[in-house]
């Protein structure tokens, strides 16, 4: 059977450079690696970030949000279906930082998937420095991410105090506890810069496994975070970062989780990948121009003047 992976975690949190550093050790030690992007909304950037991966073997599929829960359920069914007539032995899901973790659950206890895949691991991805004010929606699904994880790896740890890190760590237990769950979520937490993460450090990850949580069930819907679009802005790197800030600063806005995109300046592609504690702007190969505002509650027009006005 395909063992199968959820790599999970919050908007923004470091899902997608984790993928590129568990992916490249899994293909190393002679997996063939087929990835699935379940991105949010229609529009699938982080994508283009693992396109690398593909000079060392391994597969990309997408599945682009941007239609109904029922309809998205069924593209992902169909995208792990033809994933598992490709020949991987290990695959890896992505999903959206407003994801379910039922969904991937519930899709592999149906046929023909529950004849293919084996579950793996669910690794959840949490940023070290988030200071976020989540709704209790969006702090029950950062709480569902949390107490299924069998590795919960702290990203960022190395730009963040200790004490910072420590506030996180509480953030993290306190969420798992706020939906019913009595797990102790604490010693399956990693606290390592990723760049010190081991081969060894790496296997004991992937054979980490997943915890059957019983937790309450507060949201079936977890709908209500949306996307804005701005696409080929012409906008330079000073300017990027001046719209993010305004954006994040101001309340009017809605309450922003993620902007994330690329800009291009004298013919050099630059990734955008902002949080409300995060900025990072740095060079990649290629990109799409496009700038994505990802939220609840987005005012569209408070959004358009933060960036009319630069």
């Amino acid at each position: 059977m395909i063992t199968i992976d959820l790599v999970t975690g919050f908007l923004g949190a470091g899902k997608t450079t984790f993928i590129k550093k568990y992916a490249a050790y899994l293909a190393e030690s002679g997996a063939r690696v087929g990835i699935l992007e379940n991105d949010y909304g229609a529009v699938n950037v982080d994508v283009m970030l693992l396109e690398e991966l593909e000079k060392i073997g391994c597969g990309l599929e997408t599945v682009a949000g941007a239609c109904d829960r029922d309809c998205h359920v069924r593209r992902f069914k169909t995208k792990l279906i033809a994933l598992a007539m490709s020949g991987y032995d290990r695959v890896i899901v992505e999903p959206s930082g407003i994801f379910d973790t039922d969904e991937f659950f519930d899709s592999l206890h149906e046929e023909p998937l529950d004849r293919w895949y084996n579950t793996g691991s669910v690794i959840t991805i949490a940023d070290a420095g988030a200071d976020e004010k989540f709704s209790e929606k969006f702090e029950y699904i950062f709480g569902s991410e949390c107490a299924a994880a069998g590795t919960i790896i702290l990203s960022r740890t190395q730009d963040v105090s200790e004490d910072m890190a420590r506030k996180t760590v509480k953030h993290i237990e306190q969420s798992v506890q706020s939906i019913g769950c009595r797990r102790n979520v604490t010693d399956c937490i990693i606290r390592k810069n990723w760049d010190d993460l081991t081969q060894q450090d790496m296997q004991k990850i992937s054979q980490s496994g997943y915890f059957p949580a019983d937790f309450i069930k507060k949201y079936h819907d977890i709908s209500g975070c949306s996307s804005l679009y701005f696409m080929n802005s012409g906008l330079f790197a000073m300017q990027i970062c001046d719209i993010s800030k305004k954006i994040f600063s101001d309340d009017s806005c809605g309450n922003v989780f993620r902007i994330k995109g690329f800009i291009t300046e004298n013919s050099e592609w630059y990734e955008l990948n902002d949080t409300k504690s995060s900025h990072s702007l740095k060079p990649i190969g290629k990109g799409q121009e496009i700038i994505i505002v990802i939220g609840e509650n987005l005012n569209k027009a408070e959004i358009n003047r933060c960036f009319g006005e630069v």
